[in-house]
């Protein structure tokens, strides 16, 4: 071996060595992947279920509740607490403007109003061939990695689910509108639990079997004797 030469292992190269986390695996870390994104939510469907059996305060102190045992379980399991504080703060802005007001209906204002933007957010990226849906896929699901940008029909792909999705949120949050509007409170608690987790549960599984699907068939053939 030459002096002054390092010796590389057969097989790898530059791309190989270690390299800094990209921002969206920097995300997909922060976000903690599918738990985190459930327990942010937990405190949140607390409150919606407490407030249409009860009334507001004790729903307030109930979402609370849920949302410390659930930062305490983490602290326990010697993990991060910042998904148990997102969904504190999700249920605090809701029910500090609906304590202000006196409105129960108010809790779910702050939820309506991120509803429609994320629904116009949606279209907007689907429209500049951007898809939401394909970044969300790259931190949730491919670890950061955004290759599907370099496959014209990945990005056709996610360009139509985007859409799928923004439709289907404002079609949600519409509903609710709706009910905030006619001030028929019990009737949205019991739409934000019926079109929360059930649209979005199908629409998670319609996107991974489509992406699924179409990696698949753009999978290229291994040729004969490799």
């Amino acid at each position: 071996m030459t002096t002054g030469q390092q010796h590389t292992p057969s097989g790898l190269g530059p791309q190989d060595e270690e390299r800094l986390p990209s921002l969206a695996e920097q995300m997909a870390d922060q976000l903690g992947g599918w738990r985190g994104l459930v327990e942010s939510s937990i405190p949140v469907v607390v409150f919606v279920i407490a407030n249409v059996i009860g009334e507001l305060r004790p729903a307030v102190y109930a979402s609370v509740a849920v949302a410390l045992l659930i930062a305490g379980l983490r602290l326990a399991q010697r993990k991060p607490v910042r998904h148990a504080v997102n969904g504190l703060f999700g249920v605090g802005v809701g029910a500090l403007l609906a304590l202000r007001t006196g409105d129960e209906r108010d809790f779910y204002l702050p939820g309506i109003l991120y509803g429609i933007g994320y629904g116009l957010a949606l279209l907007l990226s689907a429209a500049i061939r951007q898809p939401l849906v394909g970044w969300i896929w790259s931190v949730l699901v491919a670890k950061g990695r955004s290759e599907w940008r370099d496959d014209p029909k990945l990005v056709r792909t996610f360009t139509q689910l985007t859409v799928l999705w923004g439709v289907v949120w404002l079609a949600k949050v519409g509903v609710q509108a709706g009910l905030y509007l006619a001030h028929q409170d019990t009737a949205l608690g019991v739409a934000r639990l019926a079109l929360g987790y059930p649209p979005y549960a199908l629409l998670l599984l319609i996107t991974v079997w489509v992406v699924r699907r179409v990696t698949r068939e753009t999978a290229p053939t291994p040729l004969p004797g490799s």
